[in-house]
């Protein structure tokens, strides 16, 4: 059997994509007439295998139960359907959840029971055709074998005889008439049913009279399809048992679309747009995948990346010349333009050029593209703000297209292209087809917080020509090392597209609720200005020669510590802005990456104690001094600070730098942190002639006295996570890395080999392999191999270092990227990209091993 979603109507098809994407979907149908064929021997109704194999592969989805509803006996509905036990089986009308059903009847029913099987077999005795159906609850008798008057005659029988009687409840259908002595109701089944699984929308098919009680129960995005002919207050129809195999098939297709990502583009391979103040990703063959606007932590107009196309993207293709349908060829490839943020990406007779624009007012993001060729181009733009949230609508004008239903302005400058506006019931999508001319590039101009639709003041030309010379003019600043030299100006430039301009803050980096575990729930949102990350960013940058990131982060910093009642109260992060995160949420309607859920926006380790976030923000007030021959005073009150904050809450527990969601411990990090916080602040003070506080000192040796007391474990020789515990953790290098304890000390040996051999698989290391409270698991942290990069090197083991840092090497994407971690198992990345942590470990290791 051929099954063609086309044969469907198409607004069936479209309201079936839109219940698809529903957070929790129940699918559940009639048997009779529905998913088996209506037959003249009952018990010969076979459903169709393309209908089992539909219902099968949907409950064998998450968040997805299939559920059959029908008159017949449960038991009976069991061995005749044979389907898997991941179905639902609800029978005798909605009256029968299991097998068991008939034991639990009241002896008053089960007595009814027993009178109404001797007054119908009295009625169907001597009437050919006519057959009785015995079921736990219910007598139902079948008059479809019988010559009409026959069967008229045994339905009035009934009618007016033991229908009558109290108790009773009368169910008729086609050619059949149940009476049962319990409440019989398919729309209360299906009730039951929804609130069981806490479905957020409901399909029901049926094609018989019973099943119009299952219709009215449906509301809002509920579907009801009605199969075959009969006035029905379902809102849809279909043919037969062949369409309802068709509608369940492409509602399988689309469900595990939504859920697990259309080929989800492997996350090393997702290439970042970048300019003073915003981000965009592409996959590799040029679809805008994720933009937020009005800043990179808002909502996202286009989050392709966490929801598939529905949830916006803008794609442009080679289309197939006499034949659009065929899939587009792969690009040849995909590049940075060298020392830019200006992204290539080129088929045979194809080139698409893209770049966030510089020099707009604050509020404005612009995304311009530009397409040269000769060939034909195929263009798709799905805006769909607020996370796909905010119904839209395209209107086009002479200048393009503009974006109406938003809160913030929008339009796509396009000035001479013929738009072709398509809805799913919810969004608008425009499409064209460009006919390109290798003379004549087109140029599409995204503009969002404008409603402008006039020409640009300057070419696209001189625009481009400023974005690069933006990125360009800065990269001629650096001082790259010897070691990866292309590599690490990658990373330079990607930790300055995640830096700020307008507010001094660092992104940790680009996105939210890319997963540590494919199909796992460890998904967060760093899209925000994390204290640590923030400073580490900074730092590296002035390492290889940028001091403004440093200066502003330094300042927004300062302002910040201006809000609060003392500096022991800073929360681990802020927003870019520098004020503090809202409550984090799910955004329930995206699917997440390749399946991954939730999907989360805001973080909760906001709330947290974090106690080592002052150690780098002193290191970097450090390496900034270095860096220029002086401290600024108003960096000089941050050490103070900082110094302060640590003599009041240094020997509290906290939840440390993984933000563990779990009681708080005593870590060694966060105490060595703690250390390097008085350490740093001493050496800034004589090294500048600032007067430090008498206290710092005898503190800074209390501390280390209690991380070596406290921290080393003898039976486990090593520096372990806490002080409660045997546990390891990557971060327990830093006694050695951030000189508490001398690298030569055997105890630091010692830590380096226990780290290595509990947490390094491969290529990679781990945080830690403790139970963390989360479920799932995780990958290694790039971070942490780079740590152990440099405990290698200390300890003399320059062999070890250069071959794992090597390998990291060897995971950046094609344009030179690092997400958060990495499976060496599976050899593909994990979590946010790209992200901060993973491109200053790189920075850092190129520099010691140059050295």
């Amino acid at each position: 059997m051929a099954l063609t979603a086309e044969a469907l109507p198409a607004e069936l098809r479209r309201v079936i994509v839109q219940l698809a994407r529903t957070p929790r979907l129940l699918v559940a149908c009639d048997y009779d007439g529905t998913l088996a064929p209506i037959v003249a021997d009952p018990t010969q109704a076979k459903p169709l295998p393309e209908s089992v194999h539909a219902l099968r592969s949907l409950a064998a989805l998450p968040s997805t139960t299939t559920a059959v509803i029908s008159g017949r006996a449960l038991r009976d509905l069991a061995t005749l359907s044979r389907l898997p036990a991941e179905v639902y089986l609800v029978g005798s009308h909605g009256s029968e959840f299991d097998v068991g059903f008939v034991h639990e009847l009241e002896p008053e029913a089960t007595r009814l029971r027993t009178s109404l099987q001797v007054a119908m077999q009295e009625i169907v005795a001597g009437k050919p055709g006519v057959t009785l159906e015995n079921k736990p609850a219910s007598v139902a008798m079948h008059v479809r074998q019988a010559e009409p008057e026959v069967a008229e005659g045994a339905l009035r029988e009934a009618r007016t005889g033991p229908a009558t009687w109290d108790g009773v409840q009368v169910t008729e259908g086609k050619a059949v008439i149940e009476l049962a002595v319990v409440q019989t109701d398919k729309g209360n089944a299906l009730d039951a049913l929804r609130h069981q699984v806490s479905a957020t929308a409901a399909v029901f098919l049926g094609d018989d009279v019973t099943d119009e009680k299952a219709f009215a129960r449906l509301h809002g995005p509920d579907l009801g399809i009605k199969v075959g002919d009969g006035d029905t207050l379902a809102a849809y129809r279909i043919k037969d048992t062949t369409e309802v195999a068709t509608v369940l098939a492409f509602l399988m297709e689309e469900r595990r679309t939504w859920l697990y990502g259309e080929q989800a583009p492997p996350i090393e391979r997702l290439t970042m747009l970048s300019n003073e103040r915003n981000v965009a990703l592409l996959t590799p063959d040029a679809r805008l995948t994720w933009m937020c606007h009005p800043g990179p932590d808002s909502a996202a107009v286009f989050a392709d990346l966490l929801g598939g196309p529905g949830a916006g993207h803008f794609s442009i293709r080679p289309e197939h010349a006499g034949n659009g349908a065929q899939r587009s060829p792969l690009p040849l490839g995909q590049r940075y333009v060298p020392n830019t943020m200006t992204v290539e990406t080129r088929w045979s007779r194809l080139l698409v050029t893209d770049y966030l624009a510089h020099g707009t007012d604050p509020h404005r993001t612009d995304l311009v593209r530009v397409i040269n060729g000769a060939t034909r181009a195929a263009v798709e733009f799905a805006p769909r703000p607020e996370f796909g949230q905010v119904p839209v609508r395209l209107t086009p004008e002479i200048g393009g297209l503009r974006v109406q239903g938003t809160s913030e302005p929008m339009v796509l400058y396009s000035p001479g292209v013929q738009w072709q506006i398509t809805s799913d019931g919810m969004h608008e999508s425009a499409h064209a087809v460009l006919d390109l001319n290798e003379h004549e590039p087109v140029v599409l101009e995204l503009r969002c917080g404008t409603d402008d639709l006039g020409p640009p003041e300057m070419t696209e030309a001189q625009r481009r020509g400023e974005a690069d010379r933006y990125w360009s003019d800065w990269m001629a600043t650096l001082t790259l090392p010897e070691v990866e030299p292309e590599l690490v100006a990658r990373s330079a430039l990607t930790l300055r597209g995640l830096c700020n301009t307008d507010t001094g803050g660092i992104m940790a980096a680009a996105t939210t609720s890319l997963p540590e575990e494919i199909g796992g729930v460890r998904n967060w949102d760093y899209r925000y200005c994390w204290l640590r990350d923030g400073a580490m960013t900074a730092q590296a940058l002035v390492t290889v020669g940028s001091t403004t990131e440093a200066e502003a982060f330094l300042d927004w910093l300062h302002r910040v510590l201006a809000t609060l009642p003392g500096p022991e109260r800073l929360h681990p992060l802020y927003t870019l802005q520098g004020t503090g995160l809202g409550p984090e949420a799910v955004i329930d309607s995206l699917p997440g990456y390749a399946g991954s859920r939730p999907v989360r926006v805001g973080n909760l380790a906001d709330q947290q104690v974090q106690l080592d976030v002052f150690g780098p923000v002193v290191e970097l007030v450090a390496h900034l001094a270095q860096a220029t021959g002086k401290i600024r005073d108003n960096d000089w009150d941050l050490v103070t600070a900082m110094a302060e904050a640590v003599s009041r809450r240094w020997f509290e527990p906290d939840h440390g730098i993984w933000e563990e969601r779990d009681v708080p411990r005593h870590h060694v990090y966060s105490k060595v942190m703690c250390w390097v916080t008085l350490d740093r602040a001493l050496k800034l003070a004589e090294a500048y002639g600032r007067e430090p506080d008498p206290s710092w000192e005898p503190l800074r040796e209390q501390i280390a006295e209690d991380v070596i007391k406290n921290g080393w474990h003898p039976d486990v020789q090593a520096f372990t996570t806490a002080y409660e515990g045997s546990d390891l953790d990557a971060a327990s290098l830093h006694v050695g890395l951030s000189g508490l304890i001398d690298p030569s000390d055997e105890r630091f040996s010692a830590t380096v080999t226990a780290i290595e051999a509990e947490l390094r698989s491969g290529s990679t290391v781990y945080r830690y392999r403790r139970d963390d409270g989360l479920p799932g698991d995780e990958g290694g942290f790039h971070l942490c191999a780079a740590w152990l990069i440099e405990a290698y090197l200390l300890i003399g083991r320059r062999t070890e270092a250069e071959e794992l840092f090597q390998q990291i090497v060897d995971t950046a994407g094609p344009t030179g990227l690092l997400s958060e971690e990495y499976d060496p198992i599976a050899e593909r990345s994990l979590g946010n990209h790209p992200q901060a942590y993973s491109h200053l470990g790189l920075i850092r290791c190129a520099q010691l091993l140059s050295a």
